[in-house]
């Protein structure tokens, strides 16, 4: 919990940016994921989520707030919208809209989360990547706009996950056949993707449903990329179930070879994992790995 200063600091920020007085009750504390701490203001009338970190992921909340603003201006999935960022009491903050999320999505709420992200996907721009670099987890993630997708996924995803994990320590055949499967990207993605706007980080802890069993989406790590790249992280943890899957392919139907390219996409995510959480992610890492060169013999 912060102290009191902070929050009333961060009240005081709201009360600026909405042009109205917010003078809330003490903070409840709610989930914020493994990264963030979090918890709701409100005063009777407004309430607003909240997540904290340390200072210096201030710039991890800005690009988060610029991601759920790019997002929200689809006008096609439902997100919080985002109020302010800063830093008070010497930890940054994003303050977004609280939305009462937890209701029952059901096979109707499943099939409208796949038609919604189906149109998400279409929005589209002329080079892959971003206007900035924001974070996949707490772990950089780079931006830089590329119009070749092979070469932006090769670098900036796979090449940029295995160098890290060099400074971790895992070296030996992770690196080794990461090397391959670099150089053997060109022949795995072979299906000539347009840049779709992602969510980027969208397995099922960051899909949930308001109290009218609408889809709602938090936590993104946007960029413009394949979106098969969305689709394959969806059923890395779990899945989405079988209404989701139908109703996206039902409003636009995946190119042939996407199994083939969903392991391809996913090693990025493990491989974060690896990085993130340590080596119990490393031996399905170098399995993921190693089914995907075995497809080029």
């Amino acid at each position: 919990m912060p102290a009191v200063d902070d929050w009333r600091a961060i009240a005081a920020q709201i009360a600026s940016v909405t042009g109205r007085p917010f003078d809330p009750a003490p903070p409840r504390s709610v989930g914020g994921g493994c990264i963030n701490t979090a918890l709701v203001l409100s005063d009777g009338e407004h309430q607003w989520f909240v997540k904290q970190n340390t200072a210096d992921r201030l710039s991890m909340f800005e690009a988060e707030a610029a991601g759920l603003a790019e997002i929200a201006s689809t006008a096609t999935i439902r997100v919080p919208n985002p109020l302010c960022t800063g830093v008070a009491g010497g930890r940054s903050y994003i303050v977004m809209e609280h939305l009462a999320l937890g209701g029952r999505g059901g096979a109707t709420g499943a099939a409208e989360a796949g038609r919604r992200l189906a149109a998400l996907h279409r929005t589209t721009c002329d080079a892959f990547g971003w206007a900035r670099d924001n974070t996949i987890g707490s772990t950089p993630q780079r931006n830089a706009p590329d119009a070749d997708w092979t070469a932006f996924f090769r670098d900036q995803r796979l090449g940029f996950q295995l160098a890290l994990a060099v400074r971790n320590g895992y070296g030996g055949r992770l690196q080794r056949e990461g090397e391959r499967l670099l150089e053997a990207c060109p022949a795995l993605i072979d299906h000539g993707p347009r840049p779709a706007l992602l969510h980027g980080d969208l397995w099922a802890g960051n899909l949930s449903y308001d109290r009218h069993g609408q889809p709602v989406v938090f936590d993104p790590a946007v960029y413009y990329g394949d979106r098969e790249a969305d689709l394959a992280m969806t059923e890395l943890f779990g899945g989405f179930g079988a209404e989701f899957y139908a109703a996206y392919q039902d409003a636009w139907p995946l190119d042939g070879g996407y199994r083939a390219r969903r392991t391809l996409y996913n090693l990025y995510h493990i491989l974060n994992h690896l990085n993130l959480f340590g080596g119990g992610y490393l031996s399905q890492a170098e399995g993921m790995i190693g089914r995907l060169l075995a497809e080029l013999r």
